[in-house]
C-alpha cells in the first residue's frame, strides 16, 4: 500500500461488464440475510411499533376524557374527519420509516475497491488483463516522484452508483490522503457518490502495524452504519458492523462487489444493521 501520493495522469481502458452469473454460497447467504431482515422488519413494525402507538393513543384518549359531570359528552355519532385520519396515518408512517432511513456505508479503498502497484517494482511486471480499468498516479515524496498504476476492481463503478442511491457513502482508508484523494477522485469523477473521506491519520494504529477504523466518526449511531473491508482487523472495534470481502488483486472475473448488493439492499430497511450482521458469527 503506497504511503504518499499526488498527481493524476489518465490511461483508461474501457471494459464491458459481463453478465451476472449464478453465484452459490455467498449469493444464497445474501438472500437469506435479505429474507431475515424483511421478517425482522415485519415483526418489529407490526408487533412492536404499532402496539406501542396503539397504547400511546389509548393513553391520550384516556387523558382527554372529561372527568366532571358538568362537561357534556360528545355525541356518539361524532367521528374524525378524513383530513384528521390522513394526518394520523402520515404520523404512523413517519414513525415507522424513521428507523429505516439515513444509513451510512463505510468502504475501504485498497484491495476492496482498487489495487495499486509501483511502476518499476517486480509486481508491476506481472501481466494484468487489459479489460481492467487503470490509471497512473504520480506520487511525490520528499526528493523523488514515483509512479503507481491503480486498477479498478471489476464492477466497482456499477457498485458505487447503486449503493450511493441507498446509503450515505464514506471511504475510510489506511492510506495517506496524498495518495487516496486522487484515487477517490477517479472513482467519483462527478463528486456525487462519496460524501466524506477519512485517511490514515484518522485510523487507530496498533503495535503490529495494522490500523483500526473508528466508524463512529462517519456515523455515531452504530445501528445505522456498516463497514466493508478486506481486512477484518479494520473493524475489530465494531465487529457487529463489519462486512467482510475478499482481497482483490487482478482477477477480471471477480464478482464480490455484486455479491454484496442483495445484502446491502436488505440492510437499508432494517432498524439496526447489527441484528442482521451478527448472523455472520453463526456462519450464515
Amino acid at each position: 500500500m503506497p504511503t504518499l501520493t499526488a498527481t493524476l495522469t489518465s490511461n483508461t481502458t474501457n471494459t464491458t461488464i459481463p453478465s451476472i452469473k449464478p453465484r452459490k454460497r455467498k449469493l444464497v447467504t445474501s438472500y437469506v440475510c435479505h429474507y431475515l431482515s424483511l421478517v425482522y422488519e415485519f415483526v418489529y413494525t407490526f408487533f412492536i411499533i404499532k402496539p406501542k402507538q396503539h397504547l400511546l393513543s389509548r393513553r391520550r384518549m384516556h387523558a382527554l376524557t372529561p372527568t366532571h359531570s358538568s362537561i357534556p359528552a360528545l355525541p356518539a355519532t361524532q367521528s374524525t374527519t378524513p383530513s384528521t385520519q390522513s394526518s394520523t396515518r402520515q404520523r404512523h408512517s413517519k414513525g415507522t420509516l424513521q428507523y429505516y432511513k439515513g444509513k451510512t456505508l463505510v468502504l475501504d479503498l485498497d484491495e476492496t475497491l482498487v489495487h495499486s502497484v509501483r511502476l518499476g517494482s517486480q509486481e508491476a511486471n506481472y501481466p494484468v488483463n487489459p479489460c481492467i480499468k487503470r490509471k497512473q498516479i504520480e506520487v511525490q515524496s520528499e526528493k523523488q516522484s514515483l509512479l503507481y498504476q491503480v486498477y479498478k476492481r471489476p464492477h466497482v463503478d456499477f457498485f458505487l452508483k447503486t449503493i450511493s442511491q441507498w446509503y450515505k457513502v464514506v471511504i475510510f482508508t489506511a492510506s495517506m490522503s496524498e495518495y487516496a484523494d486522487p484515487v477517490i477522485d477517479w472513482l467519483d469523477e462527478d463528486q456525487t457518490m462519496v460524501s466524506h473521506r477519512y485517511f490514515r491519520q484518522s485510523c487507530i494504529s496498533r503495535e503490529d502495524g495494522n490500523y483500526l477504523k473508528n466508524i463512529t466518526m462517519a456515523e455515531p449511531d452504530l445501528a445505522k452504519v456498516c463497514l466493508i473491508d478486506n481486512s477484518p482487523v479494520a473493524y475489530d472495534l465494531f465487529k457487529d458492523n463489519g462486512i467482510p470481502i475478499s482481497s482483490w488483486i487482478e482477477s477480471p472475473n471477480d464478482e464480490s462487489l455484486l455479491d454484496l448488493l442483495p445484502l446491502l439492499d436488505a440492510l437499508r430497511f432494517t432498524s439496526d444493521v447489527r441484528s442482521i450482521l451478527r448472523l455472520q458469527q453463526f456462519g450464515l
